[in-house]
């Protein structure tokens, strides 16, 4: 077999084991009771109100997992899991608690391939607006060391007004205006998503720089007038008809001679590499009604219905990081 024998089979039917376990010690908050010093299991139990028995299994289970560490009995975060404690400046808790969220989704998998249970229109989980900057953050966490790479590739040097399409907290706006000093940019994301960039933004002292203009790209149109569209991460969650439809924006959105970016998975023609988007696209049929990751030649496709002209994939990535561009003639 492909993938090494029954052992390796088998360890691929029960690798969901570890996951759960890190699952469930993240909704119960176990690294941050654990993240300020040594506790028991008892004392633990006492804080988050924990079965003892239970407990104590799990925490175990955590040690030989090497997310915990145990000395007699007591147990507490290694330094290099201190990222999962919520109070860690670099915490990625908020995403792993959106992996359990993702878990529930994708129990219905096998309903979902039947048929007899339909796919939901939900991108994200619904958030307040704690949870939400949580969130926000954790996708900065993770997205600032990759974003200098995908800049570089990106050559911006000419571009002098930018436009960051569902630019979060800025991360990807921050990093070109980095890499070109005589650029501007505007960043059009949802309101409370505009006020965690204005933020960020302010710390990073090019606020002077940006333009915040809060919006839906589903329902609004773009702010015209830029030379460079960066759509980062987005056409994943649309149907084809609604990657036409941003994809007219952003045209309207651009000047003459301006260019789109998009970056996201772009799958080769057989359609399971690369891997981890033949494994979104699962994500994206669970939690999206027409959702999915795309071709090349589909996403070229839409481009060029929309007016878009010198279609290419000049970066190809393993982890949602290729490439596409196209110009306005």
């Amino acid at each position: 077999m492909s993938r090494g024998g029954p052992e390796e089979v088998l360890r691929l039917a029960n690798n969901f084991m570890e996951s759960r376990v890190l699952l469930s010690a993240a909704e119960l908050d176990v690294f941050t009771v654990l993240n300020s010093g040594p506790l028991s299991a008892q004392e633990v139990a006492g804080r988050i109100g924990a079965n003892l028995r239970a407990l104590t299994v799990l925490l175990d289970a955590l040690s030989a997992m090497g997310l915990l560490t145990k000395g007699g009995e007591t147990y507490y975060c290694a330094d290099a899991t201190s990222i999962l404690s919520k109070d860690a400046p670099d915490s990625v808790l908020p995403m792993i608690l959106h992996a359990a969220h993702l878990w529930k989704r994708w129990t219905n998998l096998t309903d979902v391939v039947r048929g007899t249970t339909a796919s939901k229109d939900e991108v994200g989980p619904s958030w307040s607006p704690e949870e939400l900057r949580a969130f926000i953050e954790a996708m900065h966490v993770i997205a600032a060391p990759r974003s200098q790479e995908i800049v570089t590739a990106a050559e911006p040097s000419s571009a002098r007004a930018m436009l960051d399409v569902g630019g979060a907290s800025g991360t990807y706006t921050i990093a070109f205006l980095r890499a070109v000093p005589e650029m501007k940019a505007t960043l059009f994301d949802k309101p409370e998503v505009i006020e965690m960039a204005r933020e960020r933004l302010r710390k990073e002292g090019m606020l002077d720089r940006v333009a915040l203009v809060p919006g839906d790209f589903y329902q609004d149109e773009l702010p015209p007038g830029h030379d460079l569209a960066f759509v980062s991460a987005i056409i994943h969650q649309n149907s084809p008809a609604q990657n036409l439809d941003l994809f007219n924006k952003v045209f309207r959105s651009l000047n003459r001679g301006g260019r789109i970016l998009i970056r996201d998975h772009v799958m080769e023609p057989d359609r399971i590499h690369p891997r981890n988007g033949a494994i979104f696209a699962i994500n994206m049929l669970l939690g999206t009604l027409g959702g999915g990751t795309y071709t090349f030649d589909e996403i070229e496709t839409g481009l060029s219905q929309a007016g878009f002209t010198r279609i290419r994939l000049f970066k190809k990535g393993e982890q949602m990081d290729a490439l596409v561009e196209a110009l306005k003639p």
